[in-house]
């Protein structure tokens, strides 16, 4: 899992929510991830690839391997280190997940991973919310296809597969399509979380304090 610098993620929310506001959310995001990770059964170990104080020591406290990401580059890039870690320890296979899918459920977790060694799949590629982007990437085995994150990487990730005769799958996992980047992105994240009381509760906590604040309905005006 990558992490940027928590405190100054999630620049395209910058015209809704203040510096605080953005790191705190981030913040309370990656705890939900990590813990839904070390709720996964099938996951036998988490890497953080990181430069950031605050996360590594959350990672840490939570006894994952910390990497260091010392390009900062990209997405891409930083899952480049994770999966050079994976291959280093003789994992089978890597699973690729942003730190702010704060939704990620360990069941649909476990069920995509089954899958995947299930169809002797080379990579599972799981697709956003808008059906342009890659919110996950299963690997077997690690290094065998390489991350191309970024805008309308689905396709790009499909082409790469298909390139290289790599078997792949698009996989749908709800609880992963959400990651928030945008004012629009958070609507639909408190959408989803007036839903259900299951999951995230970090996250939910942090939203509370934001609706508290008068935040949401000023984002939903705007929206």
């Amino acid at each position: 899992m990558p992490i940027k610098s928590l405190a100054n993620a999630k620049q395209r929310l910058s015209e809704a929510l203040e510096r605080g506001s953005r790191s705190s959310l981030v913040q309370a995001m990656f705890s939900d991830v990590l813990g839904a990770l070390r709720r996964t059964e099938a996951v036998d170990a988490i890497a953080v690839v990181t430069d950031d104080v605050v996360a590594e020591s959350l990672a840490r406290g939570d006894g994952v391997a910390v990497l260091p990401d010392g390009r900062e580059a990209g997405q891409s890039e930083a899952t480049e280190v994770g999966i050079e870690y994976a291959r280093e320890h003789g994992f089978e296979r890597v699973l690729l997940v942003p730190g702010d899918t704060p939704l990620i459920d360990p069941v649909e977790l476990e069920e995509l991973l089954m899958r995947c060694e299930r169809d002797h799949l080379g990579v599972g590629i799981v697709p956003d919310r808008h059906g342009t982007g890659t919110n996950a990437l299963v690997i077997a085995p690690p290094g065998a296809f390489p991350p191309s994150f970024g805008p309308n990487s689905l396709d790009r990730h499909v082409e790469i597969a298909r390139g290289r005769d790599v078997v792949h799958r698009v996989e749908s996992v709800p609880s992963l399509a959400l990651d928030i980047d945008t004012p629009g992105d958070l609507t639909a994240l408190w959408a989803r979380v007036d839903s259900s009381r299951r999951g995230a509760q970090r996250t939910r906590g942090a939203l509370a304090q934001l609706d508290r604040s008068g935040i949401r309905a000023a984002i939903t005006v705007e929206a």
